[in-house]
Formats: structure tokens, C-alpha cells, sequence
């Protein structure tokens, strides 16, 4: 397959009073064509920001990308200006946002909000774009009716209004769709449906998609390779399958015998990662997971290990594997 996108090396710092966070810190990927990613990782480990980074909507100031390459169909997107960027983003590129009650504008019916991304992307009539959002309803299995589109966010559940995200994202036919936390604070119907709702659509559409979740199950469903991420940087990039029959970095491990299925299959009870996440303008020398590994040696506080490929096409940072 080929690479519809190619991140190399990007940094993403925000300047605090506290110093200078580096919440993405030398982060590379890549996603095929027609193909799913998987990024997971606790809050704060950079899921978020590397997304917004990648459609350019990293608030500055603070934030501001310092380093590295974020290649779509061949061109670095950090070398486009504002409007070139934002005739992509919507078109070519687009993203599910955390919380739709707080993602859509609340004073807007869900049909205008739609067709004003189909107009000013594809120069379509009033009529001709809400005829395409009446389309859209209907492909993410909501009631296609005028009725619908007359609605206001806080008129609809939260499935809906996912949905409705959804129906906005996929408006104009997107090569590159980023969905983060997509399945959040939907209750587990709900959270099925939307799974497949995504799945069907990127085979319908053809559409590629970046998943962002710290959810292993949802990741488990929909994508062929995951990222783990932790303070900013990739700690674990391998296929889907090669991460839950081998995971390698301790910290990965740790995220899998955290869930229920792995507890029930122990002694029944939930295993914590021990301490929390450190604040990244106050990151520990050495490995960042050091103070909550369990296989911590005496080297990880001295030098940070370098992500190596342990297996064909699975890549681990960790002194284990160094």
C-alpha cells in the first residue's frame, strides 16, 4: 500500500510558566491508503495534540511546531500557508473532535453547520448542499428529513450528535479522517454502533483513518497498526495483531492487564500502573516510565532508550530491547 500520510520527526512544544512542554517530542508515522491507525495512550501522553498537529490547529501562542515533516499525498503540510491549508482541512483532511455537545456551535441547526462545510468546499447552491446533508444523515444512520436538520445540538442525544460529527467530517469526501476519542462518554450500544458506523463508512468511502482512543477494545476492532504513546513521544508502533499476542514495552503491558478481560483472566482483579503520568516540564532524566516501571535497570535513569525495531515491523523504546 501507499503512504497517504507521513509524519517524520515532529515537535510540538507550548511555552509555560513552568517551562517548555513537549507534547509531541520526535513523533513518526505513517497510515496507507484506505488503512486505520490506532493511537492510544493515557491522558497526556500527546494523542490529542499530535492530531491537531497534524491539521494544523495548534493554538499559537502557546503552542507552535518546532521541528519535523507531516507529509499528505507527497507535500509537507508545515509548508503550506493558512489558505492553502484551509481549503485542505474539511476537503481533504478532516477530524472528529472530543465531545460534540461542545464541538458543535450550539446556536446553529445541525443541517446549516453541515452544508456550510459542503459549500464552501465544493461552491454547491443552498439547495444543492442541503440536499448532500440530507444525504450525508442518511449514510450515518440518522433520519434523513428536513426535520433533522432543523434540529439543534441539545435536541439530539449523544449518539446523534456523534453522528452528526461524523456526517460533517465525511461531507466532502475526505481522503484522511482523524477521529479522536470518537466512542467517548457514549454509553456501550452507542459506542458499538458508532465502531461500526466508522468501519462502514471507511470501506463505503474509502476514506483512511487515524483512531485516537485510549480504549484497546475499540482499537482491537477497527485498526491494522497502533501507535502507544507516553509523554509525547512512541513507545510501542507495531500491528494490531503483534501487539495484543506480544506486547513489549512495560508500559504497554501495563495498559493490557489493566482491562477487564486480561484481569479476569488472573486473579480477578484490575492491575494499576503504579504513580501517574509525569508533567512534561518536569520529565524524569532518562526514560520517562522509569519511576512507574516494573523492569526498571539501572541505566534507564541514565540515558533515554531509542525506538528499535525488536521483530520485523515492531518497533519498542525500552532498555530491554536496546
Amino acid at each position: 500500500m501507499s503512504h497517504i500520510l507521513d509524519v517524520k520527526g515532529l515537535k510540538t512544544h507550548f511555552a509555560t510558566r513552568n517551562g517548555t512542554v513537549k507534547a509531541v517530542d520526535g513523533v513518526a508515522i505513517s497510515v496507507d491508503k484506505g488503512d486505520t491507525l490506532g493511537i492510544v495512550g493515557e491522558s497526556g501522553c500527546g494523542k490529542t495534540v499530535l492530531a491537531l498537529s497534524i491539521m494544523r490547529l495548534i493554538p499559537s501562542p502557546p503552542g507552535r511546531i518546532v521541528g519535523g515533516q507531516i507529509f499528505f499525498k507527497g507535500t509537507d503540510l508545515l509548508t503550506l500557508d493558512k489558505d492553502e491549508m484551509r481549503r485542505l482541512r474539511g476537503n481533504d483532511i478532516s477530524m472528529i473532535f472530543q465531545e460534540p455537545m461542545n464541538s458543535l456551535n450550539p446556536v446553529l441547526k445541525v443541517g446549516n453547520q453541515i452544508s456550510e462545510v459542503i459549500k464552501l468546499h465544493k461552491g454547491l447552491s443552498e439547495e444543492e448542499a442541503l440536499g448532500r446533508a440530507l444525504e450525508m444523515l442518511r449514510l450515518v444512520g440518522l433520519s434523513p428529513t428536513r426535520d433533522t436538520l432543523r434540529s439543534y445540538p441539545h435536541q439530539m442525544s449523544g449518539g446523534m450528535r456523534q453522528r452528526i460529527m461524523i456526517a460533517m467530517s465525511l461531507a466532502c469526501n475526505p481522503e484522511l479522517m482523524l477521529a479522536d476519542e470518537p466512542t467517548t462518554a457514549l454509553d456501550v450500544t452507542i459506542q458499538a454502533q458508532i465502531i461500526d458506523l466508522i468501519n462502514k463508512l471507511k470501506y463505503e468511502v474509502g476514506t483512511s483513518v487515524i483512531l485516537i482512543t485510549h480504549d484497546l477494545g475499540v482499537v482491537a476492532q477497527m485498526a491494522r497498526h497502533v501507535v502507544v504513546m507516553y509523554t509525547g513521544k512512541v513507545v510501542e508502533y507495531c500491528g494490531v495483531l503483534s501487539l495484543f499476542s506480544t506486547p513489549l514495552h512495560p508500559y504497554t503491558v501495563g495498559l493490557m492487564e489493566s482491562t477487564p478481560k486480561r484481569a479476569s483472566k488472573k486473579n480477578g482483579y484490575l492491575n494499576a500502573i503504579p504513580g501517574t503520568v509525569p508533567n512534561l516540564y518536569e520529565l524524569p532524566s532518562g526514560c520517562s516510565f522509569r519511576n512507574r516501571c516494573p523492569d526498571v535497570m539501572d541505566i534507564c535513569a541514565e540515558k533515554e532508550p531509542q525506538l528499535v525495531e525488536q521483530s520485523p515491523g515492531h518497533q519498542v523504546r525500552c532498555w530491554k530491547y536496546q
